[in-house]
This record gives C-alpha cells, sequence and structure tokens, in this order.
C-alpha cells in the first residue's frame, strides 16, 4: 500500500512558493531580509555577503569558480535556493551567458542593516510593578501547555478540559487532511496523515499548523502576505520581553489572538492596555527545520523484553503511544506499556512505517538511556521493521473468480480480454477457471453478455 507523507516544510518554503510580485513586496520589510539570510544553507550566506555591494551581475560561471569541485553540490543547492526565494535574480548578458544579480530591494535593505545596525520591530514595554511578566522559563511551560491542549483539541475535543477559542471553521481547517470527515452520528477518525502528523517533532507540527493558518487567510479576509510579514516579524522579538498590543494594526491584532491560543504568544491585561510575549515557538519560526530541532529531553524507555516505560505527565503522550503500543496502566506522572504485534499492526494499518515509529522512540529517548548505542535495544527496532515487512509480504487485491464456462472458445476469449487490460490474476486452463482484479467486472459482464 502506498505511504502518504506529509512535508514539514518550514517557513521559507512558504514564502518561497509565494508570487514574484508579493515576495517582492515582503523584501520591503529589513526584518523579512534578515529573516531570509537567517534561514539560508551556509554556502549561500556567503554568496549573498560577497555580492552584497556588487552593482553588477555576475556571470555563473565565475561563481562556480568560487568552489571546489567537490562542493559543486552544494552550490547548485545554494544557487537552487536563492532563485526560489528571488534573493538571485537571474538575468542574460550580451553574449547569452546566465548571470546573477541581487534583488534591489533585498540588497537595499541588507546593505542597511549591515552599516546601521538595524532596529527592533517595535520597543518592549518598560517593567511595570503593576503586572508580573512571567519568566523565560514559565514562558516555555505555558506555550507546551498550550501546544499540548491544541493538538488533543485536534485529534479529540473530548480529551481536553478547556477547548481553544478558535471557530469551528478555523478547526476544520487545521484538521483538514488529519481527519476524515465524520458522518452525523460518527465522531472523526485521523487520516493516515494525522497519525503520521503526531509523530513529528513539535516544531514540523507547528509548521504544518501555520501553513494550515496562512493558507486560510483569505478565507477569513486576510491577506496571507500580511500574516507572513508579520510572523516573521515576531521572531525578531526579545524572548521574556512585554509588548504592547496598541502597536499592532487591525490584522495583526486578530493574529495575536490566534497565536495565544497556539502558544506562539501570551497575552497579558495590563491596567491600560492589553500586552502580549512572544515565546520560543514564535521565536524560533524563522530558522531552519535542523536548526530548530535541538534536542528535548525525552522521556521514553524501551526494554529488550518490548515493556515500555514513559516518565511523562502529558495526556498528548499518552494519546501519541497509546498509536502504537498498548497502554497498560497510567500512574501520575508514569505511563507503562508494551510494544506488541497487535498494537503494531493497527499503526501499520493507518499508515504508520516502522521507521517512523523506531524515529520517534529514539526522538524522545528518556536522558538515562539517550546516551547509550543503541537507546532502543537493537532487538526492538529489528523487530518491528519486520513486522513491518511480514504485513506486506501478502498484498490484498479485490477479485472476481469466473467458473462454468460454456466452451473452451468463451472461456479463452475472455483470458485475453482480461490480459488486454492487464487485469488477469490467475488461470486454470484444465478446469476453465480464471480470476480477474475486482475493477474489471463490469466489463468483463457486459463482454460476456456480448459473446451470447
Amino acid at each position: 500500500m502506498p505511504q502518504v507523507r506529509i512535508v514539514a516544510r518550514n517557513f521559507m518554503d512558504m514564502v518561497a512558493a509565494l508570487p514574484a510580485a508579493k515576495l517582492d513586496k515582503l523584501y520591503d520589510s529589513s526584518f523579512i531580509c534578515e529573516a531570509v539570510l537567517r534561514s539560508l544553507p551556509p554556502l549561500a550566506k556567503k554568496y549573498v555577503l560577497q555580492m552584497l555591494f556588487l552593482d553588477s551581475p555576475l556571470t555563473a560561471k565565475s561563481m562556480e569558480e568560487w568552489v571546489l569541485p567537490d562542493g559543486l553540490s552544494k552550490h547548485k543547492v545554494a544557487i537552487d535556493r536563492l532563485l526560489q526565494l528571488r534573493v538571485f535574480m537571474e538575468v542574460n548578458d550580451r553574449k547569452k551567458e546566465p548571470s546573477y544579480k541581487m534583488n534591489q530591494k533585498f540588497q537595499s535593505n541588507m546593505q542597511k542593516y549591515l552599516t546601521t545596525g538595524g532596529t527592533v520591530p517595535r520597543e518592549p514595554m518598560p517593567l511595570n510593578a503593576a503586572v508580573r511578566l512571567p519568566s523565560v522559563g514559565e514562558l516555555e511551560t505555558y506555550a507546551m501547555e498550550q501546544w499540548e491542549c491544541f493538538l488533543l483539541q485536534l485529534i479529540n475535543s473530548s480529551q481536553v478540559d478547556k477547548s481553544t477559542s478558535f471557530s469551528s471553521s478555523m478547526m476544520r481547517a487545521f484538521q483538514r487532511g488529519l481527519l476524515n470527515s465524520s458522518r452525523d452520528n460518527e465522531a472523526p477518525r485521523l487520516t493516515e496523515n494525522g497519525f503520521q502528523f503526531l509523530l513529528m517533532e513539535t516544531n514540523a507540527q507547528l509548521w504544518y499548523i501555520i501553513r494550515e493558518y496562512i493558507s486560510s487567510a483569505e478565507e477569513r479576509g486576510m491577506d496571507p502576505t500580511d500574516l507572513i510579514s508579520f510572523l516573521l516579524e515576531l521572531s525578531f522579538h526579545t524572548l521574556g520581553e512585554a509588548y504592547s498590543v496598541n502597536t499592532l494594526t487591525e490584522v495583526q491584532r486578530l493574529a495575536i489572538k490566534d497565536l495565544a491560543d497556539l502558544g506562539l504568544v501570551k497575552y497579558l491585561q495590563g491596567r491600560k492596555e492589553g500586552l502580549f510575549m512572544p515565546t520560543k515557538l514564535a521565536t524560533n519560526l524563522s530558522v531552519s527545520l535542523s536548526d530548530a530541532s535541538s534536542r528535548k529531553e525525552g522521556f521514553v524507555v524501551v526494554e529488550t523484553n518490548f515493556r515500555m516505560y514513559a516518565y511523562s505527565t502529558s495526556r498528548l503522550h499518552c494519546e501519541i503511544l497509546r498509536l502504537f503500543s498498548r497502554i497498560e496502566y497510567q500512574l501520575p506522572n508514569l505511563i507503562v506499556g508494551a510494544i506488541t504485534k497487535e498494537s503494531l499492526y493497527n499503526a501499520f494499518e493507518n499508515g504508520i512505517t516502522a521507521e517512523q515509529i523506531v524515529s520517534f522512540l529514539q526522538q524522545n529517548a528518556h536522558p538515562r538511556v539517550a546516551e547509550k548505542m543503541p537507546s532502543v535495544p537493537e532487538n526492538v527496532t529489528d523487530q518491528i521493521r519486520l513486522w513491518e515487512a511480514d504485513r506486506n509480504r501478502v498484498e490484498m487485491t479485490p477479485s472476481h473468480l469466473y467458473e462454468d464456462f460454456p466452451s473452451k472458445d468463451l472461456f479463452e476469449a475472455c483470458c485475453d480480454f482480461a490480459r488486454d487490460y492487464g487485469c488477469l490474476l490467475w488461470q486454470d486452463m484444465k478446469k476453465m477457471r480464471l480470476i480477474v482484479k475486482g475493477g474489471l467486472h463490469q466489463q468483463m459482464r457486459d463482454f460476456l453478455r456480448g459473446q451470447r
């Protein structure tokens, strides 16, 4: 069965997908330019800085001379990324030789940024004794709690104590592709994409949700370009500082309420005005997936007897582990379960692969076992892969059996008919029986009627 994959694209992939006019509009902001520069591969950053103060185009051949022969593959990746983001524009000189020139808006803003040091998006509010600001640690705890609450609401609203304030239309936009549309009296079920989504890293999940949030912006009367600009701008705010809501535009004020539900910002009510504080989820938005996915402390211990112990108080962790294991009991800070053939077969049936399960267990290994090599016992990872291979050995194909043919000529004609369509699965010449794929059944019936 072909596997569906969710692609965990980062913010810059969404930026690169914008039409040229909207992308150029984004480069009016120096913060966007800096965010784009920050996200580039190392070699691409080097090219930008080398060409930043060049006014004339540089030939592609000249740029290839900047790298050694074994670095040409990285050179191509860097150039492709710069062209996708319209940081470089491809031009042809009189000799029709391809050359590259930097986007004028991007170049101008980055020159100002490097020579003047740039400015902050907005000034933080001065400390006020009347309002106690949460610490950076408290902000991180708040962000994770909000994110967990949102994910539980997304997959099963009965699992949460408090629901988010997202409208039903917004929740449907987030659930698009993750849940099957339910019948009248039936709860929605997770799709293959939904199961895979839950096993992703938090940053990959966040980017998927943000992408859906931006994609549905026009339905809410918001310009996706303004939304992208604001979200990237948020990543340049200082973690732990509070900012006034009065400095936001109307679109940004509407967005900040949604972002608070997602855990990207914490909303505070001051004496005279509202305040917001970006969390680590927001400040990580403009960095690449590999940079943002720094190792977090794990919680899972897997033993060689397939027993599993998860040191966590999170109901979301329990729901995720239930996707591929049998949960036996749950204590206040400990989840005990076992990885069984039946639980894995259920996971495979839902579209989760063995590699995804192994990767999840390795990435979330408890610190006591994370230092060991391997962090998950080899007999467990090998058996998970073997059970998947065992399940995939037999392929089920809907089919129809035809027998009791009145003549050998009709039997051979039907075999030829099925063979021409590539739907003949099996035939027995002596007993005049054949099996064809189920999709050919109606055409076969029509063919038999025509032969009478």
